[in-house]
């Protein structure tokens, strides 16, 4: 099934179960109550964001379930109100105040496991929208290994991670997965005999042993503000939730320069963009060449679902286009999904990373002081063995964790 047949035109059980549960629930208990129970099928679904967004006809729910948007409900206009006003009380958010953007926070236990959901919403012309980031389990995905990178991969990070002082970037548009990469290059860094801090907007992990800041804009006390001061309480290692400003770039950089280990996301398309965005940021070219140890770009990939996985012979195209990034056997077989209960017919469950690493060595080192273009940059990184994602994406296709249709949806090439 291709992977871009709207949710509303499936024909799953599973899916119209859960409408047909939601809907007969909103007579009985009514739209408050109802949250709650949304809130809870969502964790189990794995769903990542609910979207409450209205329209002339009502509240349209939404949940994103491995990066793609499920509509599983839609609340009528008269009781949409309600729905709000419970999602935003829980959160601490002020239900009299619909003129502005508000943020809120979520925390409870759900299946005998503590949950935070990040709650942010604003005005539209039909009334207000919430949408909801629910927080993975703070126990999962804790291990560099469990995210996807392959064992060359892993090993190339754990070394950077073990420098004292350099920079290390993780790229990627929202979702991508950096937050779980940077928390898991943190883990691999962190040492009690080190001074270890992390600045966050906001702190979506627990680490022991790690002194964590909130960054509060609101008051004043942004990224700028908060590494000013951190950079003053003497950190061996500092975590950075996010380079979003050119004071904010140039501070970590110079900190980076000055010996201390820093780790940082960042939106950027690739690891070669990663470079660009620091020379837009104004950084001067010898902070970017002497501070930056590595730049990380990653993706979220979907998974052919285990149950209804087929194999079907590759054709010449498919091979041809395969073989440009990687080895292909002769006798490859590509992996798809038919479509199940398990997976929402869609054909994918889960999702595993892909990505793409660049290291500063001194041939970069010399090119980026140079202001050598964008591709002179991923020439001296691919002669140096790195792999992009599109490479990467490849090989996960020859060995049947997803599909071709998936590569191209994820990373914007042109099909076939």
């Amino acid at each position: 099934m291709s992977t871009d047949t709207p949710f509303t035109e499936l024909t799953d059980h599973r899916q119209k179960a859960l409408q047909e549960e939601l809907g007969e629930l909103l007579d009985v208990v009514g739209p408050a109550q109802l949250f709650e129970l949304l809130l809870e099928r969502s964790f189990h679904l794995r769903a990542t964001d609910i979207h409450l967004d209205p329209y002339e006809e009502g509240l349209r729910i939404r949940l994103r379930v491995d990066g793609i948007m499920h509509e599983v409900l839609t609340v009528p206009t008269e009781l949409a109100p309600q729905m709000i006003s419970r999602a935003k009380l829980m959160a601490g958010m002020n239900i009299t105040e619909r003129r502005i953007a508000q943020d809120g926070h979520i925390s409870r236990t759900i299946t005998n496991l503590h949950r935070d959901v990040r709650v942010g919403g604003g005005p539209t012309i039909f009334g207000e929208r919430l949408v909801l980031r629910l927080m993975p389990d703070s126990n999962s995905l804790r291990r560099l290994e469990d995210l996807g990178p392959e064992p060359t991969q892993v090993e190339l990070l754990k070394r950077c991670a073990s420098r004292p002082y350099g920079l290390i970037v993780i790229a990627g548009p929202v979702g991508s997965g950096k937050t779980a990469t940077i928390y898991s290059c943190l883990e691999l860094a962190n040492d009690p005999t080190k001074s270890v801090l992390t600045i966050e907007d906001p702190v979506e992990r627990r680490i022991p042993g790690v002194t964590q800041i909130q960054i509060d804009p609101k008051i004043g006390f942004g990224f700028p503000e908060a590494l000013r001061g951190v950079m003053r309480q003497d950190p061996n290692i500092m975590l950075v939730g996010e380079i979003r400003d050119s004071e904010t770039a140039q501070i970590a950089a110079r900190a980076a320069r000055t010996g201390i280990l820093v780790l940082s996301t960042l939106h950027a398309s690739d690891a070669a963009g990663s470079f660009d965005v620091f020379h837009d940021f104004g950084v001067p070219a010898i902070f970017i060449a002497d501070s930056i140890t590595a730049v990380v770009a990653q993706r979220l990939i979907r998974k052919v679902c285990q149950s209804c996985h087929t194999l079907t012979p590759a054709t010449d195209t498919e091979r041809q286009l395969l073989a440009a990034e990687c080895a292909v056997p002769d006798d490859l077989q590509l992996a798809h999904g038919a479509g199940c209960p398990a997976c929402f017919q869609s054909g994918y469950s889960g999702r595993t990373g892909i990505f793409e690493i660049i290291t500063v060595d001194e041939d970069l080192r010399q090119a980026l002081l140079s202001h050598a273009p964008r591709a002179e940059i991923v020439r001296i990184a691919r002669s140096k063995g790195m792999s992009s994602l599109t490479a990467a994406a490849s090989r996960r296709v020859v060995d049947g964790t997803t599909t071709i249709e998936e590569m191209h949806r994820l990373l914007l090439t042109e099909p076939l």
